[in-house]
């Protein structure tokens, strides 16, 4: 099933990650054998969906690539995974006939899925994906619009500063080289764990982060940076530029009213 907007960010994007298929980059690795020994565990250490998941329509949102769904299916969950390449949801189908789960897998946008009913979903899990969308907004307008009243929203997005920071270190750290209040594509990057090379991403500030997913209808009930730091990397690699920024924030949010149209959110005044 496909359905998905036409834009060039979109389109650059699904052809980037089409890409890291073919390559075998790391973000399009199906799911290890010892993952699957305690799948809700695995996916789900903090423990926010609960003791089972079974049984539960569970969306993968933006999260091709044979792990998420895959685990989740494993864990019981009756799972859909949506995505904007298709190399990506062939790695899902793949992995699921080899361990005999059972997965639906539609092409889309996570900003545009009107082949989903309101109210569908108990449980949406969003990976890191939020930055390759130049509008937020959307993203939760949609996410609001199939999860049902009390249901579940597992995100996890790069934190704005992240995408500010330099990606390699100075001597007094790692420092800011991006403005906050910018628009269109952070410049391409090389070499970066923090980011994904040719592809296209959009820096979202902390209000659209979070100030947007309560507009749209979620009430946060916890936020956790995950530990990636580490005191012995060496400069300029993952561990040792996450003790100086946290590269993710994860959020726990659920669905519990409607959403505020536009027009009736209060003014904001730029200093």
């Amino acid at each position: 099933m496909s359905s998905d907007p036409h834009t060039p960010a979109h389109d650059h994007n699904r052809r980037a990650w089409d890409q890291m298929v073919r390559d075998k980059q790391r973000f399009a690795q199906p799911a290890p054998d010892e993952s699957f020994a305690d799948p809700l565990k695995t996916v789900d250490g903090l423990g926010w969906l609960g003791k089972s998941i079974r049984g539960q329509k569970l969306l993968c949102l933006a999260a091709g690539g044979g792990k998420h769904a895959a685990l989740y299916a494993a864990a019981g969950a009756e799972v859909t995974v949506v995505d904007i390449s298709s190399a990506q949801l062939e790695l899902d189908r793949e992995v699921a006939a080899a361990r005999k789960l059972s997965l639906q897998t539609v092409e889309a946008s996570m900003d545009h899925m009107p082949m989903f009913a309101d109210g569908v979903f108990d449980v949406v899990v969003h990976p890191v994906s939020t930055c390759y969308v130049p509008k937020i907004e959307p993203v939760y307008r949609e996410v609001a619009r199939i999860t049902r009243g009390g249901g579940l929203y597992i995100s996890q997005h790069k934190t704005p500063t992240s995408l500010q920071a330099d990606t390699r270190a100075s001597a007094r750290g790692y420092e800011l080289i991006e403005p906050y209040y910018r628009t269109g594509p952070l410049p391409p990057v090389v070499g970066s764990r923090h980011r994904e090379e040719g592809t296209l991403e959009f820096l979202h500030r902390w209000e659209e982060l979070i100030g947007l997913m309560c507009r749209a209808g979620f009430v946060i009930e916890d936020l956790v940076e995950p530990l990636h730091a580490k005191k012995d990397a060496e400069a300029d690699g993952f561990g040792h530029r996450s003790q100086y920024v946290a590269p993710y924030v994860r959020l726990k949010a659920r669905r519990v009213g409607p959403r505020i149209p536009t027009s009736k959110r209060p003014a904001i005044l730029m200093p």
